[in-house]
């Protein structure tokens, strides 16, 4: 079966874990690492010949349009994951508004071709927040891939469908591709990527996307950071709950996902879009 590849594309200075810490207006002074991790994701995925979405930050396009080029140039959907890697309930409606509308314009100009999907900054459309849905949907945006249906202490909609489905508001129809849990005893067990698949042995990873391929005939959506890849990043002193969940087991992202490459079909998010939408 077919299953979904994304990568969100920040630099690790960049992530909410240490947004207490880092603020925007001080990005441009850290050292960046993101062009470089990226591409080795990209050597990766040609190596294999696999497409993926790239949820590209604005900020990040317009600092390196060369390599938001080179991903779409190399076959891959370039998406947007907004501009400032800002949480949807820190924003009021006008401020996400022009924040994905900036966001797309970048990615748009640069790549010179339509952006259909959107990825909210840590996942942060919630229950309090599907008023983004709307506003995504004004604004050109054909699918999202921002619910997380598990519960955590920042995001999540544990109640929310497991799998891609379409949602309707205000007359209006929007594509969602929820990342990937593994149903066990009634729990959401959060097995889509990223500090997850860092802290999951392998094997429980293969077991959950099996579990949802051959039992429940669902793809498998799968999603990772460019600097997740790199355990040579300069350190930040971040809370303890940040610390583990930015650099536990980071020397096992990269091998786990060429595992993961070997092993299964990937495919762009934006070839699973339905034909009702």
């Amino acid at each position: 079966m077919d299953n979904a590849l994304t990568i969100d594309v920040e630099d690790y200075y960049m992530v909410s874990s240490f947004a207490d810490k880092i603020s925007y207006d001080d990005w441009g002074s850290f050292e960046s690492r993101v062009e470089r991790n990226t591409q080795t994701i990209l050597n990766l995925l040609d190596e294999y010949k696999v497409k993926a979405t790239f949820f590209v930050l604005g900020w990040v396009c317009n600092k390196y349009p060369k390599l938001v080029k080179e991903i779409h140039q190399a076959g891959h959907e370039v998406a947007s994951h907004g501009y400032s890697h800002r949480l949807i309930y820190n924003l009021t409606r006008n401020e996400f508004r022009e924040d994905i509308r900036r966001a797309k314009e970048s990615l748009e100009d640069t790549i010179g071709a339509e952006i259909y999907g959107f990825r909210a900054a840590s996942y942060s459309i919630i229950r309090e927040t599907l008023w983004a849905l709307d506003i995504l949907m004004e604004e050109g945006y054909i699918y999202d891939s921002s619910i997380f249906p598990v519960h955590h202490d920042r995001y999540g909609m544990p109640d929310s469908d497991r799998f891609p489905h379409t949602i309707s508001r205000n007359g209006a129809k929007i594509q969602e591709f929820p990342l990937s849990t593994y149903r066990i005893f009634g729990l959401n067990i959060p097995v889509a990527g990223g500090g997850y698949m860092r802290l999951l042995p392998l094997y429980f990873m293969k077991k959950a996307i099996n579990s949802i391929n051959k039992a429940e005939k669902k793809p498998f959506i799968l999603y990772l950071h460019p600097w997740e890849i790199d355990p040579n990043q300069p350190r930040i002193k971040g809370t303890w709950i940040s610390n583990i969940r930015h650099y536990q087991n980071i020397k096992s992202a990269y091998p786990k996902l060429e595992a993961l490459l070997k092993g299964y079909k990937f495919k762009p998010l934006a070839e699973f879009i339905s034909d009702d939408i």
